[in-house]
This record gives C-alpha cells, sequence and structure tokens, in this order.
C-alpha cells in the first residue's frame, strides 16, 4: 500500500509540473492602467459603458509606441476609447487628483506622463525601477475647471512601449476656462489625422498593414523615415507620431 501511494504521488507531481512550467511565461510583459478614478478601460471593464468591444477583457492591455497621444494607444481594436460620443462617467475632484495605477505585470519604468488636451500638468520618474502596489501619484489641477479629459502614460523603460490611459474628470463643478475648450474638446491629436490621412496618398511609401524590419526606410509627408524597431504598421501608428519606431532622416 505505502509503495501504491507512492507511485500515485509521483504520477501527480509529474502531471502538475508542467502545469506550473506553462503558467509562468504569462506574466512576462507588463501591462497596466489607471483603476481610479476609474479610466475609460476600467468603466468599460467594470460595465459602466456599454459597447466597448475588446478592451471590457484586458483594459490592462492599451499598449502602444512612446509619443503618441490617444486614449488608445493607436490600436484600431480599441477604437472605442476614442469614442467622445459615449456617455463616459466624470469622477468629481477638487483642485488635485490621485491617480492610482492597477498593474497585472511589472517593468521598469522611464516615467509617467499626465496631459490635458496638450498640455503636461505632471510628470513624475519611475527611478528605472518596477513599478509597486500601491503605486499613486497626486497630480494638481489649477487653472482647469468643468469637465476634462486626463490622458495618463505609463513609459516602460526598456521597451520602446508605453501604456495608455484616458479619464474624465469634473473638476470643481464648474465650467472649463474659455482658453481650455480649444485644446480639450479639438486636441491636436483629433486636427492632425485629417491631415496626416490625407497626405501619404499623394506621396509616400509608408503603409499599414507593411512588416517592417530595422534599418527599413519609407518616405512620409514628404519626409524619410528609418525604422528603429521590427513591427506591423498599424493605422495610428505613422512616422510622425512613433518617435519610438522610427527616426526622421
Amino acid at each position: 500500500m505505502t509503495v501504491k501511494r507512492k507511485l500515485v504521488a509521483a504520477a501527480a507531481g509529474a502531471i502538475l509540473a508542467p502545469i506550473a512550467v506553462v503558467a509562468i511565461p504569462q506574466v512576462a510583459s507588463a501591462h497596466g492602467y489607471v483603476l481610479s478614478p476609474p479610466s475609460r478601460q476600467a468603466n468599460c471593464a467594470q460595465g459602466k459603458v456599454s459597447g466597448c468591444g475588446a478592451i471590457v477583457y484586458e483594459p490592462q492591455s492599451v499598449e502602444g509606441p512612446k509619443g503618441l497621444r490617444s486614449c488608445n494607444g493607436g490600436l484600431p481594436g480599441f477604437a472605442e476609447l476614442n469614442d467622445e460620443s459615449k456617455s463616459w462617467p466624470a469622477a468629481s475632484v477638487g483642485n488635485s487628483v490621485t491617480f492610482n495605477w492597477k498593474f497585472t505585470a511589472y517593468h521598469r519604468t522611464t516615467n509617467y506622463e499626465y496631459y490635458i488636451g496638450g498640455t503636461k500638468i505632471a510628470d513624475i520618474s519611475g527611478n528605472n525601477s518596477a513599478p509597486k502596489d500601491p503605486t499613486s501619484h497626486t497630480v494638481s489641477l489649477n487653472g482647469f475647471s468643468g469637465r476634462q479629459k486626463v490622458l495618463a502614460i505609463w513609459n516602460i523603460a526598456d521597451t520602446p512601449m508605453a501604456f495608455y490611459s484616458c479619464i474624465d474628470l469634473q473638476i470643481g463643478g464648474g465650467n472649463p476656462p474659455t482658453s481650455n475648450p480649444p485644446t480639450t474638446s479639438n486636441p491636436p491629436s483629433t486636427s492632425n489625422p485629417p491631415s496626416s490621412t490625407t497626405n501619404p496618398p499623394t506621396g509616400g511609401t509608408w503603409a499599414a498593414g507593411t512588416a517592417y524590419t530595422v534599418g527599413s526606410t519609407v518616405t512620409y509627408d514628404g519626409a524619410t523615415y528609418r525604422c528603429q524597431l521590427a513591427h506591423t504598421a498599424i493605422q495610428g501608428w505613422e512616422p510622425p507620431n512613433t518617435p519610438a519606431l522610427w527616426t526622421r532622416q
């Protein structure tokens, strides 16, 4: 009986061992987003906004090249995050707000950036270290009021990528200053695409859906760019918008 029990235990160990090996790689890549005040992907994942698409299942995965200024990180699969017609809940805050991050994996961090429209309102060093739980940043909102959209960016230190979160806020319960609406309702990211999407057809070799290797060169909007990192291009990752992927020559 003792021998039989030993054989059963050994067999069980042999079955469980491969499972443990498979589970380890799942935490290899870094992911994260702003959990509170709820970012748009957090609201989608929590069922507070409908029609969000795939982001419902992976709010931590809005990853794109550094330097973008969009809620979806340039990813077509998460385009719903850019949809200003949705009823995004706006958290009521005062003259400052504390952003709390949720990480599902950890990488060394360059910094965290926060923007309202085209204005950077905070730049917080990550000290080239992996983030810790909890990671929170208290950011001043002086000069802004009313409904505003904050873009929070987590820049990774050892990759050319970043993670993006947009958070809708109602600041102080008032109306936006007269100087702010142009930058918040019509930010550069919404005014630039028409020119970038209309110019390439008139000339340029860059094309979405193309796989580029390091050293490849393309032309776009009259300029030449050299690829710094192998990738497959998607709409939103045009060379002028992705300095982590392309260097202008």
